[in-house]
């Protein structure tokens, strides 16, 4: 039982860093392919779309719940990663870059809430510190790309995408033989169209729900702009920032604010941590004006990896008391569906933060995303009972 954490902690980690595979390498493939800079928004909502039609069809069918989760689990991280190749080939339109994306996304809807589900088949004691190795290992994961870009400078772009499409499979194989199918979980037999909007009859369950929505409004848009507030900086200063491996700094330093956050929650109770990070991030969210365009670039670092840790902290806690509060035969789903609406939300967020990007002082434009924040610790304060 011991090695089974591990084993999923590295396999997400390995398998999550498709999914910012394309950011890292933009410069380079709006360099390749002749590209508009705005493309930025467009390539990260695609795998976000993807993740959203993938997760909603994985709902529907009940799929994680009627079949072994590992082997879901391993079918995606190779097709995730085969599409993930795509971007390679040559003289590929902007269009077909958009469609491998959102096919990388599509199949990493059988990886992300998959592990979550694998992680509490094995472990309902102490499923908020579990939860926080594993999503930790998909903020690592996430910010990989920008550091494999940082240190492969020297060689070809396309290096990003043959690593992470090499380490996904890797992390599938790894999923399959060695970890079976947990103690905990109960399958479903048959096929259920409505089982997917059974745990929002649960108080407790939509709370959490919508703190976790308003979470995510914030998180994916602030990663995916991380390295143009960094740019932004460099080129209003002419700074010496490197900013493919401090974007990686920034955000893989959420990981160990996801591990400690599990550890905490097991103490104070998951809703309270989650609440004080949430509300964290909307301060970040609120007084960013101050330090996005300070004269000193350690306050601005300092600022973001502050911001890059209380944006996620509450991550792994929303996903165990979605998991506590949801039907036991019906746990897969209900998580999966909750990634679906919470991924749609990011879309939203993304776009719009995208198109005012050119009718509002970037100073200030990130307050928006306080918004999110804002909504979720209404959802989380105004259920007074503890949900997990």
């Amino acid at each position: 039982m011991k090695r089974i954490l591990p084993i999923i902690v590295i396999s997400q980690f390995f398998c999550t860093s498709l999914w910012f595979a394309g950011n890292a390498i933009l410069p380079d493939l709006i360099k390749s392919y002749h590209l508009d800079p705005g493309f930025l928004a467009h390539l990260t909502s695609m795998v976000q779309f993807g993740f959203i039609t993938g997760t909603f069809v994985f709902a529907l069918l009940t799929i994680v719940d009627r079949f072994s989760p590992s082997l879901v689990f391993f079918v995606c991280s190779i097709l995730a990663g085969l599409f993930n190749l795509g971007i390679v080939i040559d003289n590929i339109s902007s269009l077909g870059l958009l469609l491998f994306r959102f096919s990388t996304g599509f199949f990493l809807a059988g990886i992300y809430p998959v592990g979550m589900k694998i992680a509490s088949d094995y472990y309902q004691k102490g499923l908020g510190k579990s939860l926080g190795f594993l999503v930790g290992a998909l903020v690592v994961g996430t910010a990989f790309p920008h550091l494999v870009k940082s240190v492969a400078v020297d060689f070809s772009w396309k290096y990003v995408a043959f690593a992470t499409s090499s380490l996904s499979a890797l992390g599938g194989l790894a999923m399959l033989l060695l970890v079976p199918n947990g103690p905990f979980r109960k399958p479903s037999q048959h096929l259920n169209f409505s089982a997917f909007l059974s745990g929002f009859n649960n108080k407790n369950f939509r709370s959490a729900a919508f703190g976790y929505f308003g979470h995510m409004w914030e998180l994916y848009t602030f990663w995916a702009f991380v390295p143009v507030m960094l740019l932004a900086y460099k080129n209003h200063y002419q700074a010496d920032l490197n900013v493919p491996l401090s974007s990686f700094m920034i955000i893989a330093s959420g990981g160990l604010a996801c591990v400690l956050s599990g550890y905490l929650s097991e103490q104070f109770g998951a809703k309270k941590i989650a609440t004080i990070s949430l509300s964290l991030s909307c301060i970040c969210c609120s007084v960013s004006p101050l330090f996005l365009f300070s004269n000193s670039v350690l306050i601005l670092l300092a600022f973001l990896f502050f911001w890059g840790l209380v944006v996620i902290a509450d991550s792994p806690l929303f996903s165990t008391l979605v998991a506590k509060n949801a039907p036991e035969e019906s746990r897969g789903t209900s998580l999966t569906i909750v990634n679906c609406i919470g991924f749609s939300i990011t879309i939203v967020s993304i776009q719009l933060i995208n198109l005012l990007s050119t009718v509002i002082n970037p100073k200030y434009l990130y307050m928006l995303l306080a918004a999110g924040p804002i909504l979720g610790l209404i959802a989380l304060v105004y259920n007074k009972q503890e949900t997990a």
